[in-house]
């Protein structure tokens, strides 16, 4: 009866595990850790190799570097030997000249006064240039003068050539030299690293010393410098304390002697002045009014009255009478006016004068002001070089007397000691660290590994991508020809492969109990994965049942079976279906294999249209009427579509996938063209699965045929 692998619609539409997406952000740690597991001969392996590999180097390679520490303390607050105020001031400890002293410590001047104190130029541990060239370096060279990469040599003078190699010395007690400064603390470590530990200790304790040193030569040339300065400041002040001095002596000889006294009583001679001419113009405005009266007075009684005078007055009342007593009044009014008119020329006389006076007195009150205002600015300008010049002599004075009472900022707490062993290379760490890199390195490699493996190595792995059950492991046989295959399973009945291929048998045929599969379909990805000698291995297999079986070469295209069998008849499965042959006529039977074989024949008829024709199934009908069992050998599902036009009539759809060979990509694709066309895989086998390789990858001893245990039951 034809059982058909036809799918249901809901077969159809239900979603596959092939392809299924996961959630990539969910980490199975069980899983991880079981993968690392699988790899701890190779993670073991590459531990040991790198803690020789970090022994050899830190017990043979490693240049042993001895360490050395001088310790020095930074002096905020000095005692001054000599009350004078310093001209270079000492440290306040803050933060900022904290920073500022380790720089000072780490300073290419000072570390190339070292170099020149201990004479490093000379020593090759610092100079490289007198170095030995070493293996690696003669093999950079080398290479680079193959590749034309040589460097142009720079000409330098000889003076150039020094200075470059002192640099150099210098940078490299640099990177020998560490400054720490202990937090919370004014202390300084000096650390120095060399291959020598007297060495180590010397140039620690040479640095330490240099520093005091160059706090106390700075010092000095700040005193110094101050001092120059000072003296030239002196002697300018000097000089301009002479001259004001010699300003002030002579504007004093070339004026009066003038005085805030002499000027008050020039003020108060210039206000009786002022008052002696108000009184004068006040008594001529008097004689003036009454000039004018007697003047206009036209009877004798008035200018009488006038003139107030005893004689006039006497004359008066003879006047009047007579003629000659006339004649005398009028005489004596004249001369009583021509006196007064004297007088009134004689205070215009005396106002000119007094006015003139008072101009004199203004004018010697002005002169005596300026001279006084001018004194008074020399004396101040003298006083105060004098004040300047006092002051700056006596900083030059406590300058000078500074000299020879510096003090550094810093002292020395402890010299550094010459080391009794090496700090460098710390073995102990070397060899740690050298173990978590093998560690590390082999599970990066076994991590790396798994990610990049696109094939399936367990059939967990192939069950849990496709969804389908793996009916049958089958490991590699150790044939080296295909024809051999054969001969292997036939002398080896009892060898991993053969029980290999009886468990396939059994799961083929368990797969439907009630109607277990008659006409079996053996097919792959591509070519090449064992899917034939699978079929041929079944075969052969199921003869031990007593069943009849026949084999039929599906992939007319290659015909691979001639590989397999060295007598396959020209005429087969086209001459059947041209009607050439029968079934019973076209068969053959081969030395060895009891099973019929009809093998694939060349023709011009596209495989897959002849197929697909009704004759193919007649033919298929009638072998399951004569055999107990058929198996096709079919072409790979993705080279080309016959083992899906042949799964039509099958009962039973095996599918093969070579061990960490066959890329999931392929497998998926393969499976979802038997989707499409509505068929459905009775199950997969793992094929060609290598023991070595499983035990290389971590698998061995725990998987089915290629397991530890299964030696005590194969006959390989």
């Amino acid at each position: 009866m034809q059982v058909s692998r036809r799918l249901s619609a809901a077969d159809i539409n239900a979603p596959q595990p092939a392809g299924t997406t996961v959630d990539e952000d969910v980490i199975d740690l069980g899983a991880l850790l079981a993968t690392i597991w699988r790899g701890k001969w190779l993670i073991i392996l590459l531990t040991g190799l790198s803690v020789l590999a970090g022994g050899y180097y830190a017990y043979v390679m490693a240049t042993p570097l001895y360490r050395s520490t001088a310790v020095v303390i930074l002096e905020t607050n000095q005692e001054q030997i000599v009350d004078l105020q310093s001209v270079a001031g000492g440290l306040s400890g803050d933060t900022s000249e904290v920073n500022s002293e380790v720089e000072v410590l780490r300073a290419r001047g000072l570390m190339g006064k070292v170099v020149d104190r201990l004479n490093l130029v000379e020593d090759p541990e610092f100079n490289t240039e007198l170095q030995a060239a070493t293996l690696s370096d003669q093999v950079k060279d080398h290479i680079k003068d193959m590749l034309g990469l040589t460097d142009i040599p720079i000409v330098l003078t000889p003076e150039e050539q020094e200075q470059r190699t002192r640099d150099g010395v210098v940078t490299k007690l640099l990177e020998a030299t560490s400054i720490r400064n202990v937090p919370l603390s004014l202390v300084f470590q000096v650390t120095v690293e060399s291959e020598n530990p007297r060495k180590s200790a010397r140039i620690a304790d040479t640095i330490v010393d240099l520093y005091i040193l160059n706090q106390i030569e700075v010092k000095f040339e700040a005193t110094e410098q101050a001092t120059i300065w000072l003296s030239e400041r002196v002697s300018e002040l000097q000089a301009r304390l002479e001259q004001a001095e010699a300003d002030v002596s002579e504007f004093s000889a070339s004026t009066e002697l003038v005085s805030i006294e002499g000027l008050q009583a020039l003020e108060r001679q210039i206000k009786d002045m002022r008052d002696r001419i108000a009184t004068a113009e006040a008594n001529r405005s008097d004689l003036e009014a009454g000039i004018t009266a007697l003047e206009a007075a036209a009877s004798k009684d008035a200018q009488a009255a006038l003139a107030d005078d005893a004689q006039l007055t006497r004359l008066l009342p003879r006047a009047t009478t007579d003629d000659a007593m006339a004649q005398a009044f009028d005489t004596r009014f004249q001369q009583v006016l021509q006196r007064r008119q004297i007088e009134l020329t004689r205070t215009d006389q005396q106002l000119r004068a007094l006015r003139t006076s008072e101009v004199e007195l203004n004018r010697a009150l002005d002169q005596q002001g300026e001279d006084l205002i001018t004194l008074q600015q020399l004396t101040r300008e003298a006083e105060a070089t004098r004040v300047l010049y006092e002051y700056f002599l006596t900083r030059f004075n406590e300058t000078s007397a500074q000299q020879g009472i510096q003090q550094a900022d810093s002292r020395i707490l402890s010299n550094a000691v010459v080391p009794l062993n090496p700090s460098e290379p710390r073995k102990p760490l070397i060899l740690a660290m050298s173990g978590m890199l093998g560690l590390m390195l082999g599970a990066g490699i076994i991590l790396l590994r798994e990610m990049r493996n696109n094939g399936f190595r367990t059939a967990q792995d192939l069950e849990a991508f496709t969804g389908y059950s793996v009916l049958g492991q089958v490991p590699s046989m150790p044939s080296s020809t295909r024809r051999k295959v054969l001969k292997y399973l036939s002398d080896k009945p009892t060898s991993a492969a053969a029980e290999a291929i009886r468990n396939l048998r059994t799961s083929i045929m368990l797969s439907n109990v009630d109607n277990p599969p008659k006409v079996i379909l053996s097919t792959s990805s591509v070519p090449g994965e064992g899917k034939t000698t699978n079929s041929l291995a079944l075969a052969q297999n199921l003869l031990g049942l007593g069943k009849s079986v026949l084999l039929i070469e599906g992939d007319i295209r290659r015909r691979t079976l001639n590989e397999y069998f060295s007598d396959v008849p020209k005429q087969g499965v086209v001459s059947v279906l041209n009607g050439d042959k029968s079934l019973s006529d076209a068969v053959f039977h081969n030395e060895g294999f009891g099973a019929d074989v009809l093998a694939g024949e060349v023709t011009r008829i596209n495989a897959a249209d002849l197929f697909a024709s009704e004759k193919f199934k007649q033919m298929i009908k009638e072998a399951r009427e004569s055999y107990d069992a058929v198996i096709i050998d079919t072409p790979p599902v993705l080279v080309v579509p016959d083992a899906r036009i042949i799964a039509e009539v099958v009962d039973a759809i095996i599918f093969t996938v070579q061990w960490d060979k066959t890329s999931k990509t392929q497998v998926e694709e393969s499976l979802r063209l038997f989707h499409t066309s509505g068929q459905r895989v009775t199950g997969l086998v793992l094929s060609q699965i290598s023991a070595r390789g499983m035990k290389r990858y971590g698998y061995g001893g725990r998987y089915g045929a290629y397991s530890a245990y299964g030696s005590k039951y194969y006959s390989n």
